[in-house]
């Protein structure tokens, strides 16, 4: 879970084996050090903008997941039934793979403050515990008059494209003025 750390701007532990691509490597149960939240206003945005988060799957993140969202289909949660499929194995939830990109938008581009509008998700290959999924976030579109972007969201294991999609995003302006701009708070 991610839990903003609002006085010091900072992300407290998120959870096991996350990292943003420029963060340091972290075990299986350290705690993260991930950099500060980051809040862009529309204006600081430009297209070509990008940013990566890199997470390894764990099973424990499987479960977590099924337990959240009551979804418990036998592929994601018992081996035995898995391996009686085409993947041989558990895979993560698609939606789980998908939350990543959620966590890109929420921490780091744009950041605190922004609103999902719409998400469009092209699942394209599993992913399997243990992977690590690499999530890709690019500025693809900037819409003034109503302070939205649209981000280009892409998903890979080991080069391989797992997930693509596009998120059209609110976010806010800095036209209010530094008096307007949201406070955290925990």
């Amino acid at each position: 879970m991610l839990r903003p750390a609002f006085k010091t701007r900072s992300l407290a532990n998120p959870g096991p084996n996350v990292q943003l691509a420029r963060g340091g490597r972290a075990g299986s149960n350290a705690p993260m050090n991930l950099p500060p939240l980051r809040t862009l206003f529309f204006e600081d945005l430009s297209v070509g903008m990008t940013e990566r988060l890199k997470k390894t799957v764990s099973s424990s993140d499987v479960v977590g997941f099924a337990q959240l969202t009551g979804d418990r289909n036998p592929i994601h949660l018992s081996e035995h039934f898995a391996a009686k499929t085409s993947f041989r194995t558990r895979i993560a939830h698609g939606l789980y793979t998908a939350s990543l990109i959620s966590a890109v938008l929420g921490t780091r581009l744009p950041g605190p403050g922004a609103v999902y509008i719409s998400q469009t998700l092209n699942f394209r290959a599993p992913v399997k515990i243990g992977d690590t999924v690499v999530v890709t976030v690019t500025v693809a579109e900037l819409m003034p008059e109503k302070s939205r972007a649209r981000l280009s969201c892409l998903c890979e294991v080991d080069g391989e494209v797992v997930l693509d999609g596009e998120a059209l995003v609110k976010v806010p302006s800095d036209k209010a003025g530094k008096d307007k701009r949201p406070v955290m708070r925990l």
